[in-house]
């Protein structure tokens, strides 16, 4: 999203995309890293080229915005259901269109992003990588002929195969 505002003020303000000398264009990467991994030094050079290069200061609250939704994250449970209802109730009525289309997104997945408190944070997203890692293995592999070979490489390929450490050393 905050990708979004930045190009669209981008071209609003430059009439072209971003170039090498543009100031919202240097620090694109920047404003998708957290304010806590920032340094000093990067702070202030956001802040200045934000004020060159963002005359409405729609990157910022954009920014600001995204600031927000990461500290959901970053909370203690009752924190971070406070912070998620702040942002349901700011962003779908905001003027700038694509934090009101994330307001818009966020209120339709409220339940999801609640049961992460619920859940202490639990994910299925460890589940979904060594998924993903199968489906590449069984693509690669263009079929196995036993089940046992298919196992073992799916194992291999998920780093969850090491007959090395079940051997047992004696040292003596």
């Amino acid at each position: 999203m905050v990708d979004e505002v930045r190009r669209r003020v981008q071209q609003e303000t430059i009439g072209h995309r971003g170039r090498k000398g543009d100031p919202l264009f240097q620090i694109r990467r920047s404003l998708q890293i957290g304010l806590e991994h920032l340094t000093d030094k990067q702070v202030a050079r956001l802040n200045a080229k934000l004020e060159a290069g963002d005359p409405n200061h729609e990157v910022t609250l954009a920014w600001q915005c995204y600031q927000q939704v990461r500290a959901v994250y970053h909370a203690p449970p009752e924190r971070g259901r406070e912070l998620v209802a702040k942002a349901l109730a700011a962003f779908p009525s905001c003027p700038i269109p694509e934090i009101a289309r994330l307001g818009r997104t966020l209120k339709s997945w409220r339940q999801e992003i609640l049961a992460y408190f619920q859940t202490q944070g639990a994910s299925n997203g460890p589940t979904e990588a060594i998924n993903g890692v199968i489906e590449t293995t069984r693509r690669i592999a263009r079929g196995f002929r036993n089940f046992s070979n298919y196992r073992l490489r799916n194992l291999l390929s998920a780093g969850g195969y090491r007959p090395y450490r079940n051997k047992p050393t004696n040292h003596a």
